[in-house]
């Protein structure tokens, strides 16, 4: 979904490299989004699993989806990101373990 901030047009769909410092260290996450009106689908990819989006929702510039992780430990992870031209930066929920913050950029095509 694109929306008008100014001059700019803001969409999630792309490419994303994103960075969370977890209590188990920092994390690097690529992604591929994809909306269509509100429903938002695509996959996250980390240390070296690939894993389909579940949930995903898009309202304006905001963003929602959850993953099924199985590494470095097996839980099931929230995301709730806000992007802003070429940059997204949210907060990431893993079961018992607090938020985590994360940030990334849109990778260079």
């Amino acid at each position: 979904m694109k929306i008008e901030k100014g001059c700019r047009t803001l969409s999630v769909n792309g490419s994303w490299d994103i960075t969370m410092k977890t209590p188990m260290g920092t994390q690097v996450l690529q992604l591929e989004l994809r909306s269509d009106g509100q429903t938002l689908t695509g996959t996250q990819s980390s240390m070296g699993e690939t894993t389909e989006i579940q949930d995903g929702t898009v309202n304006g510039d905001e963003a929602t989806w959850k993953v099924d992780a199985t590494k470095p430990v097996a839980v099931k992870v929230t995301f709730t990101a806000k992007v802003d031209g070429d940059e997204i930066s949210g907060h990431a929920k893993a079961g018992f373990f607090p938020k985590t913050p994360f940030s990334g950029r849109r990778a260079a095509a």
